[in-house]
């Protein structure tokens, strides 16, 4: 619908808006920040790409036209055959084509050889003159198929022509001294990328890097205790704009779907497609292509739970074609939908904000009973929800709200239609697993709205409550409630997660090399209390320990659920790692649910990020229920899980060098002798995981090289 065009434009609106909030002497800094962010142009990813060109064949059951055979090592080059090579005593093949034209993605060949020989293969280029070239070993890392006894190689030209010099031949060697058994080869070619290579490329990935890269010494420990992971840390969130559309969400292996964003606040349940945009489209009411019962059902087709964000602001849409200020009542303004009837933004011309009108403009009342009918109702019909989330970042709604509710939300307001609205929740379900306060992110998990508000001196409302955090005075006068009348209106405390270093949200931000570094170093705010924050916060932020040390001392045995988070890009590779470092993360901590704003474009990395730990094989290989304790060194990370039976192990290795590989020292402590390997790699292709060469194995240790900018998983047993 026309009228719901820019609805993907919610949180990016979101983020920019709190970020002016600022947090005490970060105001000025948040600013500056976002200043500098509305008006810096996003970076282009400079990685330079090879020139395109044909493919030339050189050796396919026999010597193609223009080429020269001028090696050494005995052989024989049948017609219609692989040729055959004996290359005892250092014998090599040369096959020359003078002048040869054009720029290559890659070498490649088939070959087979006796097991015995081991990694005993050299492959170089070569020309007249000065030039030289790598010679390059071929390891596992270069072999893409193996059929029966035949490899299948792939060997990039960055690797054997870093310096794109002309060559005219190939050439290829023993590298040590082998017997004198036949060496057969095939199907050389000089080769474009591939399309799969091309498009890794492009996102930031699908380099091979030289050699076996620095050591990094990794440790999976079975010895100490395992922690469960939580399932629900793999949830997603409603895209209203794509809901009736898209198909791919449903093969994330995504756990759970949260219904969720700055509409739902306004969502009219007896209508059932009735929701007011806010800010983020003039305040205007719409028809949905869907309704709550339509997302619910949705999620039982597909196996998939559901968390609903339940209105607390106390108006709802009342129609699908009302608007907050009409241009017909307030006149010309800032900026305007002329979609009948014309809307504008609330802001006259010259940028003051307009006083709003009655709610009834585009409202009806809300109060908890229509809240507690709408649960009643759902428990009635068996509708399954796993769990009801209190509003939608309520700091935020006289901006996002400011039609409906213009004054700044305070310490009392929030708890009082906490207690309102979740008592009606509680009574109409009892067994409802609860979550609030919702809370966008920083500043508000210490101020309320009214701390920060216009023309009031700043953080009055905190001083009047003690001068206590806003999260864990509510919590500790939740749990007061709860020792009082014995009714618990909280399971889960659920925050909003956005890093605030200017990196980006969803498909937005730059790709430029420092920037892809500080998306990614931006995943430590999560819970690493040595990092500080690379924004206006510049403090460590280490949000889960933080949140679940407030839940310990003023509400104990309450869960953690971060609501809303994205890291940008999420077609490139720093996406993807941020994402798969993020997941992996929230089993570490013990996260009770996590919902990834919106979910992640099809094919791209960040949908691949998860399936690293939901389906890397698509046959629903996937990390395993119980956490494992790791070590890994910097640069790298190592997250580990078994099933109850103890036999079955699954690994995610991250690299986060966009260039240099790595070579994965993994040390098994207490987990049993290895007994099946299988290796799933993945750096940016759209294909996703495919099956790699397993490294050097011992009974408790693997060896793994971990190419540039990629996420490995391990698939093990062990006996």
């Amino acid at each position: 619908m026309a009228d719901r065009a820019k609805h993907a434009r919610w949180k990016r609106t979101v983020i920019l808006t709190c970020a002016v909030l600022g947090s005490g002497a970060g105001v000025a800094m948040a600013q500056q920040q976002n200043a500098a962010a509305k008006d810096a142009a996003p970076s282009k990813d400079t990685a330079a790409q090879p020139a395109p060109t044909d493919t030339v064949a050189v050796y396919d059951g026999g010597l193609q036209a223009g080429w020269k055979d001028i090696g050494w090592a005995p052989r024989e080059t049948p017609k219609g055959a692989p040729a055959r090579l004996r290359m005892f005593n250092y014998g090599g093949w040369i096959l020359y084509r003078p002048k040869l034209p054009g720029a290559y993605g890659a070498l490649s060949f088939r070959f087979t050889a006796p097991e015995s020989y081991g990694e005993f293969l050299d492959v170089r280029l070569d020309a007249p003159g000065a030039a030289t070239f790598p010679h390059v070993r071929i390891s596992p890392e270069f072999i893409v198929k193996k059929d029966r006894e035949w490899a299948e190689v792939v060997v990039p030209m960055e690797v054997l022509n870093p310096r794109s010099e002309p060559f005219d031949r190939l050439v290829f060697r023993a590298s040590k001294e082998v017997a004198r058994d036949w060496v057969l080869f095939d199907k050389v070619a000089l080769v474009p990328l591939s399309p799969d290579i091309a498009a890794a490329r492009a996102a930031g990935g699908g380099r091979m890097g030289r050699g076996d890269g620095r050591e990094s010494k990794m440790i999976i420990d079975c010895t100490a205790p395992s922690k469960p992971i939580n399932p629900l840390i793999y949830g997603i969130a409603l895209d209203g704009n794509k809901e009736t559309t898209d198909t791919h969400q449903w093969k994330l292996g995504a756990t759970i779907r949260r219904w969720g964003g700055n509409p739902t606040s306004r969502y009219n349940w007896k209508l059932g497609r009735a929701w007011n945009t806010g800010n983020d489209w003039y305040f205007r009411n719409v028809q949905l292509g869907f309704g709550a019962d339509d997302f619910l059902e949705s999620n039982r087709k597909n196996n998939v739970q559901s968390a609903l964000t339940l209105p607390l602001l106390g108006w709802v849409a009342k129609d699908t074609t009302s608007v907050g200020f009409p241009v017909s009542e307030f006149g010309p303004q800032q900026a305007q939908d002329d979609t009948e009837p014309a809307g504008g933004n609330g802001v006259r011309r010259d940028g003051t904000p307009l006083v709003p009108g009655q709610p009834t403009t585009t409202s009806v009342q809300a109060p908890p009973e229509f809240i507690g009918e709408w649960v009643k109702s759902l428990k009635a019909a068996r509708r399954g929800v796993n769990m009801y989330i209190l509003d939608n970042e309520p700091a935020l709604w006289s901006s996002t709200h400011r039609d409906v509710h213009p004054e700044p939300l305070t310490y009392d307001e929030l708890l009082k239609r906490t207690i309102d609205y979740g008592s009606a929740v509680r009574k109409a379900d009892p067994d409802a697993v609860i979550a609030g306060p919702a809370e966008w992110g920083w500043t508000n998990y210490f101020w309320s709205a009214a701390d920060f508000a216009p023309g009031r001196p700043p953080y009055t409302d905190r001083r009047a409550h003690g001068d206590v955090p806003l999260l864990p005075w509510y919590l500790r006068e939740l749990r007061d409630y709860e020792k009082k009348t014995g009714v618990r209106l909280l399971d889960v405390v659920d925050v909003h997660f956005y890093p605030q270093t200017n990196v980006g949200l969803g498909l937005e931000g730059a790709t430029d090399p420092d920037t892809n570094a500080r998306r990614i170093r931006s995943t430590r705010a999560l819970w690493d209390p040595t990092y500080k924050d690379e924004s206006w916060i510049a403090e460590p932020i280490q949000l889960i320990p933080r949140v679940k040390q407030w839940i310990a001392e003023n509400y104990p045995g309450r869960g953690m659920s971060i609501g809303e988070y994205n890291f940008g890009a999420m077609k490139h590779m720093s996406g993807g790692l941020a994402q798969a470092e993020a997941l992996g993360r929230f089993g570490q901590q013990g996260l009770t649910s996590a919902f990834f704003w919106q979910y992640p474009a099809e094919n791209s990395p960040t949908f691949w990020a998860f399936r690293a730990y939901r389906d890397f094989d698509g046959k629903g290989g996937r990390f395993q229920d119980n956490g494992l304790a790791t070590t890994a060194p910097e640069g790298t990370s190592l997250f580990a899980s078994r099933d109850a039976s103890g036999k079955k192990l699954t690994a995610v290795l991250l690299n986060f060098d966009p260039e240099q590989p790595a070579q994965a020292q993994l040390e098994f402590k207490g987990c049993g002798s290895l007994n099946t390997v299988r290796v799933m790699g993945y750096s940016g292709a759209p294909g996703g995981f495919t099956e790699q060469a397993t490294g050097t194995k011992a009974e408790q240790a693997l060896s793994q090289r971990l190419p540039p900018y990629s996420i490995t998983v391990l698939d093990l047993t062990v006996k």
